[in-house]
C-alpha cells in the first residue's frame, strides 16, 4: 500500500506515466490489484497483469495502464518481445534476483537503467550473506555503490578463506559490513513492523522427536558410511549434498531409493504432529512440510487436511473453513496473506534457505493477525541434522537482523546530520566520499 500510494502521488504530479512491477507469480495475480481495490485513494489506478498464456500476455503489455504487473519468470520474455519503455520500476521481493547468473538478473540489467525511478522491496536482503547483495543493490543504483562487477565486489570486501584449489569459500573482510552499512544507507531504508504496529507475540517451540534405537542405528550408519543397507534396497549417497539430503529425509521418517519411491522409516513426526493437534483443539494449523514424501505421509495420516494450491485455499483459510492445511514454503514464502485464518505453525521438515524460513513464518506472523500470539513449532529429530539446519537459520537470521539494524541506525545518523547542516544555513554541503 505504502508503495502503491507513491505511485498514485508519482502519477498524479505527472512525474511517471508508466510502471512496471515484478512480483512472485501469486503475488502479481492477486496481492497488487487486491490492495488498490482495499483503499479510497488509490481506486483510480489502472493496473493490467502481464500474465496466461502468451496471447494474453501480449494483450496486457500493450492495454493502456498506469501499472504492468508481470511475475518474475515472464521478465526475459517481456524485455525479449517488447520495448522496455518503463520509467519507473517497482521489484516486489528483491531478494529473487539475488543470483547474478540468473537470466532474468541478466537480462533486466541491461535495461533498468532506461527507468528514472527503480525500487526493491525485500525482508531478506542478504538470506545467505553479504554476497547476495551485489546484484540486488546493482539493480537500484547500476554499481555505483558496491562496484560495477561482482567480481569487483567480492575482491574488495571478501577474501578466500578455502584450502582447496578447486572450491572457494568468502568470507567477509575485517569492517567489509561496516563500510558496505555506510554505502548503501543512503538509498536503503529498513523499517521493522515491531517499530510501528502492534505485532502479536511470536513463541518459537522446538520440539524433539526421539527416534527408536533402530531408528538411529539407520541414520548414524547412514551418516558415517554414506551407504544403508534396508534388505531390499540399498541407499547410497554419493557425496556431502546428496549425504544432507538424504538425513533430512532419515530425519523426517522415509527415503527415496534411486528411482525416487519414498521407503517409509517411521512414523514419528506424524505422531508428534498428530498430539500438536489433539492439544489445539477448534484451532486452524498451518503445517510446512519439505519433500513430496512428506505431503504424501500427511495426507495418508490426515486425510481430510488441505493442501495449499490457489487463491480457493487461500480465501477458504482465512474465512476458518481449514482446519489443517499443508504448504510447501516455496510455493507461497513470500507476500500471501493468510494471517486471518490462523496462528499456529509447525515445520514438519525443515530445509537450509534463511529466506525461505522467514518469508513463511511471515505468512502469519504479520500485521493483521488477530491472535495475540502466534505459535511456531518446529519438528526437531533428537540427534539429527535438523538440529544442524536449525541452527544455521538462527546464525543467518542474526546476521541479516545485524544488517537491518544497522541501516536503520545510520538512517538515524544521517537524518541528525541532515537536521544539523540545516542549522548551518542554505549553503551547507553534505560531506561525500570519493566515488559516492
Amino acid at each position: 500500500m505504502v508503495t502503491l500510494t507513491a505511485v498514485k502521488d508519482l502519477i498524479d504530479g505527472m512525474d511517471v506515466s508508466k510502471v512496471l512491477v515484478i512480483a512472485p507469480k501469486r503475488v502479481a495475480e492477486d496481492t497488487w490489484s487486491r490492495e488498490s481495490r482495499k483503499w479510497d485513494h488509490l481506486q483510480g489506478l489502472r493496473i493490467s497483469k502481464i500474465l496466461g498464456d502468451a496471447g494474453t500476455r501480449s494483450r496486457a503489455v500493450q492495454a493502456d495502464a498506469d501499472i504492468y504487473v508481470v511475475n518474475r519468470e515472464n521478465v526475459v520474455w517481456l524485455i525479449e518481445n517488447f520495448p522496455f519503455d518503463f520509467d519507473m520500476v517497482v521489484i516486489d521481493e528483491l531478494s529473487s534476483f539475488k543470483s547474478n547468473s540468473a537470466k532474468r538478473f541478466k537480462a533486466l540489467r541491461k535495461h533498468i537503467g532506461k527507468a528514472d525511478r527503480v525500487v526493491g522491496l525485500t525482508g531478506t536482503p542478504q538470506p545467505n550473506g553479504y554476497m547476495d547483495l551485489w546484484p540486488e543493490i546493482y539493480l537500484l543504483d547500476r554499481g555505483e555503490r558496491l562496484e560495477r562487477t561482482i567480481t569487483g565486489y567480492r575482491n574488495k570486501y571478501f577474501r578466500n578463506v578455502s584450502r582447496s584449489p578447486q572450491f572457494a569459500i568468502w568470507d567477509l573482510v575485517k569492517g567489509a559490513d561496516r563500510e558496505i552499512t555506510r554505502r548503501l544507507s543512503d538509498i536503503c531504508m529498513s523499517m521493522s513492523a515491531e517499530d510501528y504496529l502492534k505485532m502479536p507475540e511470536k513463541v518459537d517451540n522446538f520440539i524433539e522427536v526421539s527416534l527408536s534405537a533402530a531408528e538411529k542405528k539407520k541414520y548414524d550408519d547412514l551418516e558415517r558410511k554414506m551407504f544403508l543397507d534396508l534388505g531390499d534396497e540399498e541407499i547410497v549417497a554419493f557425496n556431502a549434498a546428496a549425504l544432507s539430503g538424504k538425513l533430512l529425509q532419515l530425519a523426517n521418517g522415509f527415503l527415496y531409493n534411486e528411482n525416487r519411491e519414498d521407503i517409509r522409516i517411521h512414523d514419528r513426526k506424524l505422531e508428534a504432529l498428530d498430539e500438536i493437534i489433539d492439544t489445539n483443539p477448534g484451532e486452524p494449523v498451518l503445517v510446512f512440510y519439505n519433500f513430496k514424501a512428506d505431503l504424501k505421509a500427511l495426507t495418508a495420516k490426515f486425510p481430510k487436511a488441505r493442501v495449499l494450491k490457489g487463491p480457493q485455499d487461500i480465501e477458504d483459510w482465512n474465512a476458518g473453513k481449514i482446519p489443517l492445511m499443508f504448504a510447501h514454503p516455496a510455493s507461497m514464502g513470500h507476500g500471501i496473506n493468510i494471517q486471518e485464518g490462523g496462528h499456529i505453525i509447525v515445520w514438519y521438515g525443515l530445509n537450509w534457505s534463511l529466506e525461505l524460513y522467514q518469508q513463511a513464518n511471515a505468512r502469519l506472523y504479520r500485521q493483521g493477525q488477530k491472535s495475540k500470539t502466534v505459535v511456531i513449532h518446529h519438528l526437531i529429530a533428537d540427534g539429527t541434522i535438523d538440529s544442524q539446519v536449525m541452527k544455521a537459520l538462527e546464525q543467518k537470521e542474526a546476521s541479516q537482523a545485524n544488517l537491518i539494524s544497522a541501516l536503520k541506525e545510520r538512517r538515524k545518523d544521517i537524518g541528525k546530520e541532515e537536521k544539523d547542516r540545516g542549522h548551518k544555513g542554505p549553503d551547507a554541503v553534505p560531506d561525500r566520499a570519493a566515488g559516492e
